[in-house]
């Protein structure tokens, strides 16, 4: 209710009928009365009347009262209408205008809020609380439209029409709520009349294995009795608790404060107070520290910074009574008020503030632990933990995250609510399609392996459509927060007809969910290389007649295929091959392509692979190409699969340079083959690279010699042509020492 949820702003309780009494004719003394014991809820009606007989420079401050009363029983809607009447009546007092910014962001309404919240700044500049209104409006707009991934729930099967507030754990299974309500049923049966309902009691409610929670009862008598008791907590044992009492007596101020009682086995001794409670002050809302020494607590005491303030004493086991409070300082409490404070077994603080910049009136914080008996600077715990109106008293169920808080936010069952909150996995996803580098046909049942840094590793397949999925999979959750992954595919044991030796490759992919605070879908495709009888190698190009790897196109990037190949599968041994056009001697043709393979070779042992791993060899013109597809040629007409592109078939396409060029391209190639799948590293590590200096091909010419007078400027022009596919940006990788 109001009373505790402000720690009771005046806690003057005054139970006195006569205020409300149609006998009484001095209805603005009586609403005087009213408002100054606290009786917001009576006060209003009594103000109401005396504003119609009132005089005209009355009449404004009547208004602003009128508000007040309103702003207090948490009637915003209400006070923001008597506010803006007490504005247009030239109220001398600006701080209607901070008030009806209050109530503005309150109810959401964040841009008129701010524009009030800069013209209290302009009355009031030496007043910050215009500054920071307008500030924590945008924040709270921020905050709303990227809300936090907890997950709020009205508790619809305990929380009433009424005032339902301020949960505690009362079992070490987190099974029973002990809760403050003013629902009917409370012992005492009797209004307050500050807020119109009646005292709070303390209920209790257990709930089921299905989750069901059982009808809310009263805790007895000596616990409840017929005026306020809320906010309570119960120590881990279970065999204590604290909570607040506000009593009521007639013509006297009596503040809240501080209980404690045992439990004997089912049932509570009478209530003690503690001895840290001052007559003249307020204290309440306890929270204890898991060894039950450490008590923290919301008062008004002399000391503080303003306000309610948060307290907290040291139990001395020798006295047998509590230390005297300190003070938790000025980086936790503010001018404001800060109360409803919980310990978490963890040692943050969480606490309510409507001092720090927040959504609403109190805003719930969390202050990590720094030390003994000190906390960091808090941090807000934005929407939807938080929202425009009041929200406070949070507990978790131990070490999870998830627990119950309250609030009076909109779409509410009553004035305020208990609410369920929880934080729910961060959900992480990896998702990827395998296919076959040429073709980029999919690869079914390709091996897919996921590696963690937490140590796990799976294992899963892709469909027929050569996809594959990493996800939550029931209680199975493959990639988790905070940890990196290295994922990789491989397709060596698929054997299909278009497919007979599998697949080469075992790419390698690196994601991360380390400072991933959202849910994703992490996407990685991989391509496999078909094992054929050649596999070619991006387009490598050499200077007319020559092998080194200086041609501007940077062949030492098309190498790269190769050595990544050889790095993912590291069994290989393969043979590297070059094969020129027809043009050209025979001979010369025959001992340039083993220069140039060997060029590409001594650069791949270079970049790290073994010696013994690959074997360069020159086939100059005697190899010609066998289509393993169609080809369409630049004029538009097709050379079908299994064609050998020999010279007298290459020959037929003279008439037309374009496509005969494009032909004697096909067989200007560097491919490699596959020698053995079963490679070991010899002992020590060290490989030794024995290739003879020149190895010719004693196979038949298939391709015959052609001297073309031409075919060196042809190929030239050629060349210059050609362009690289896939070919990354030229690197400054040095250039092995060539072959003497």
């Amino acid at each position: 209710m109001k009373l505790l949820k402000n720690l009771f702003l005046t806690a003057t309780f005054i139970f006195a009928a006569v205020a409300t009494s149609n006998a009484q004719k001095n209805f603005f003394k009586d609403a005087e009365k009213a408002y100054n014991n606290g009786e917001y809820f009576a006060a209003i009606e009594l103000y109401k009347k005396a504003y119609s007989k009132a005089p005209k420079k009355s009449k404004s401050e009547i208004l602003f009262k009128t508000a007040e009363c309103y702003r207090r029983i948490n009637d915003y809607k209400q006070a923001e209408t008597y506010y803006d009447k007490t504005i247009k009546a030239k109220y001398p007092d600006p701080i209607a205008i901070l008030y009806l910014a209050e109530m503005k962001k309150m109810q959401e309404k964040y841009a008129e809020a701010i524009t009030h919240f800069n013209n209290y700044k302009k009355e009031v500049p030496s007043d910050k609380r215009g500054e920071d209104g307008a500030k924590s409006c945008e924040l709270s707009q921020k905050w709303k439209d990227s809300p936090t991934r907890y997950k709020v729930e009205n508790m619809v099967q305990i929380n009433t029409k009424d005032w339902d507030y301020c949960p505690s754990y009362a079992d070490k299974k987190f099974t029973t709520l002990i809760f403050s309500s003013t629902r009917d049923g409370v012992m005492g049966g009797m209004e307050d009349a500050s807020a119109g309902e009646f005292y709070a009691d303390l209920f209790e409610t257990k709930v089921d294995k299905n989750g069901k929670w059982s009808t809310p009862i009263t805790l007895p008598d000596p616990i409840n009795t017929k005026y306020n008791e809320a906010a309570d907590v119960v120590n881990k044992k279970g065999t204590m608790m604290m909570f607040t009492r506000c009593g009521v007596e007639k013509n006297k101020q009596i503040k809240c404060q501080l209980y404690s009682a045992a439990k004997k086995g089912n049932a509570w001794d009478a209530p003690v107070l503690l001895n840290i409670n001052i007559d003249s002050c307020n204290s309440g809302h306890p929270t204890l520290s898991k060894d039950d020494q450490l008590l923290i607590f919301a008062s008004d005491m002399p000391g503080g910074q303003g306000g309610l303030d948060l307290w907290y004493s040291i139990y001395d086991k020798k006295a047998k009574n509590w230390g005297n409070p300190v003070n938790l300082g000025p980086d936790l409490n503010t001018p404001g008020d800060e109360a409803f404070p919980y310990l978490h077994e963890d040692g943050t603080l969480y606490f309510s503030s409507t001092g720090h910049l927040g959504m609403g009136g109190y805003d719930i914080f969390k202050a990590p632990k720094k030390g003994e008996k000190n906390w960091s600077k808090p941090e807000n715990m934005k929407y939807p933990i938080n929202s425009a109106g009041d929200d406070f008293g949070i507990i978790f169920e131990g070490l999870k995250e998830r627990g119950y808080l309250t609030s009076n936010r909109a779409g509410g069952k009553g004035a305020d609510d208990i609410y369920s909150f929880s934080l729910p996995p961060v959900l992480f996803t990896l998702t990827g399609i395998v296919t076959e580098k040429d073709s980029k046909k999919p690869i079914a049942n390709a091996t897919l392996k996921l590696i963690g840094s937490d140590g796990t590793s799976f294992e899963i397949k892709t469909d027929a459509q050569g996809a594959y999925k990493y996800a939550e999979n029931g209680a199975a959750r493959y990639i988790n927060a905070v940890t990196s992954y290295v994922v990789s595919a491989s397709g060596a044991d698929i054997k299909t007809a278009d497919a007979p030796d599998g697949y080469l490759g075992n790419p390698k992919s690196k994601i991360t969910t380390i400072g991933v605070e959202k849910a994703t879908d992490f996407k990685q495709d991989f391509e496999l290389i078909l094992i054929k009888k050649e596999i070619r190698v991006p387009l490598v190009l050499f200077n007319l007649n020559k092998y080194d790897l200086e041609h501007p196109s940077n062949p030492r990037d098309s190498l790269e295929f190769v050595i990544k190949t050889m790095v993912e599968n590291p069994t290989l041994v393969v043979e590297l091959s070059a094969h020129t056009d027809s043009r050209d001697a025979a001979a010369k043709n025959q001992t340039l392509s083993f220069n140039r393979a060997k060029s590409c070779v001594d650069y791949i042992i270079y970049k790290g692979i073994a010696g013994d791993r690959i074997v360069p060899k020159g086939y100059g013109e005697s190899s010609p190409k066998v289509l393993d597809a169609d080809i369409t040629l630049p004029s538009g007409k097709t050379v079908p699969k299994g064609t050998i592109l020999k010279e007298e078939y290459i020959n037929k396409y003279k008439a037309n340079k374009v496509d005969f060029e494009f032909l004697h391209q096909i067989n200007r190639r560097v491919v490699f083959s596959i020698l053995r799948k079963d490679y070991k590293p010899k002992e020590g590590g060290q490989q030794e690279n024995l290739f003879p200096e020149i190895q010719l091909n004693n196979s038949d010419d298939e391709g015959g010699t052609t001297d073309n007078p031409e075919s060196q400027q042809q190929e030239q022009n050629q060349t210059k042509k050609e362009e690289v596919p896939n070919t990354p940006t030229p690197t400054n990788t040095p250039t092995p020492n060539k072959p003497k």
